[in-house]
C-alpha cells in the first residue's frame, strides 16, 4: 500500500499562486456536478488555468486527489461534544449531518469505501464519534461497532437515495411528474395486493423528498433504539 498523501513530505511549491486548497475546491465543484467519471487531471488543470506540471507538483495522482476530496467531505460532518448532547442526541445529529454531506456530494458513496480514509478530518471525525459513544456508556467492545453501525446505515440509505434521485434526473422529467407516473404504474401492478396499493397511495401523497426523508428518519431512530439496549453504564 502506498504512503498516504498526508504523511508524505511536501516539497517547496513552485513560484506561483496555485495551492492544494485551491485545487481541492475546484475539483470538488467538478465532482459535485459531473461525478467521478467527469473528473480528470487535464480538465482540472484547464479549469484552474494551470499547467499539468504545476498541478502534479501539488497532487501527484488522481487517486491522491480523490483521497483529499473524501477527507474534505469528512470535515463537513458534525459530531457534537458529549458535554453538549447525550449520546443519542449526538448520534442523531451526526447521522443527519452525514446524510446532508453525502447529498451535497452525491459522488461520495461510490468511492467512500474503495480506499482507506486516513486523512486528518477522517481521524478527527472517528475520534469524536468514539468519544461520544464511550461517554454514552457503551462497552469498549461496542464503541467501535456502534459508530460503524450508524455510519453504515447512513451510507446504505443515502446510496439508495442518491440512486433514486439520479434515476429521476436521467428520466428528463420533473420530480413531480416522475413520481406521478411511477406511482400510477405501481398502482396498476399492485391491483391484486391491497396493502401495497395503500402503501403506494401514501407514498404518492408524501412526495419524493418527504418520503425519502421519512424513510431515513425512521430507520435511524430504530437503529438508535436498538443501540440503546447495549448501553452498559
Amino acid at each position: 500500500m502506498k504512503e498516504p498523501i498526508w504523511t508524505r513530505e511536501r516539497k517547496a511549491p513552485p513560484r506561483e499562486t496555485l495551492s492544494r486548497e485551491q485545487i481541492v475546491k475546484t475539483a470538488m465543484g467538478i465532482l459535485d456536478s459531473e461525478g467521478v467519471t467527469g473528473l480528470s487531471m487535464r480538465k482540472l488543470a484547464a479549469r484552474l488555468d494551470a499547467g499539468a506540471t504545476s498541478l502534479y507538483w501539488h497532487v501527484p495522482t488522481k487517486d491522491d486527489l480523490v483521497d483529499l476530496l473524501i477527507d474534505e467531505v469528512w470535515g463537513e460532518i458534525d459530531v457534537p461534544e458529549p458535554e453538549l448532547a447525550g449520546w443519542r442526541s449526538g448520534a442523531l445529529l451526526f447521522g443527519h449531518s452525514m446524510r446532508s454531506a453525502l447529498l451535497r456530494h452525491p459522488w461520495l458513496p461510490e468511492v467512500m469505501y474503495t480506499r482507506p480514509s486516513l486523512g486528518p478530518n477522517a481521524m478527527s471525525l472517528g475520534s469524536r464519534g468514539l468519544v461520544l459513544f464511550e461517554a454514552g456508556g457503551f462497552s469498549d467492545h461496542d464503541i467501535d461497532l456502534a459508530m460503524s453501525s450508524v455510519m453504515s446505515y447512513v451510507l446504505g440509505t443515502v446510496s439508495a437515495e442518491v440512486a433514486t434521485r439520479e434515476m429521476v434526473r436521467k428520466s428528463g422529467r420533473s420530480e413531480e411528474t416522475w413520481v406521478s407516473e411511477m406511482m400510477e404504474q405501481a398502482q396498476a401492478v399492485a391491483s391484486e395486493y391491497p396493502e401495497m396499493q395503500k402503501s403506494v397511495r401514501r407514498r404518492t401523497s408524501l412526495g419524493l423528498d418527504s418520503s425519502l426523508t421519512e424513510n431515513f428518519v425512521f430507520g435511524l431512530d430504530a437503529l438508535l433504539d436498538g443501540l440503546a439496549t447495549r448501553v452498559t453504564k
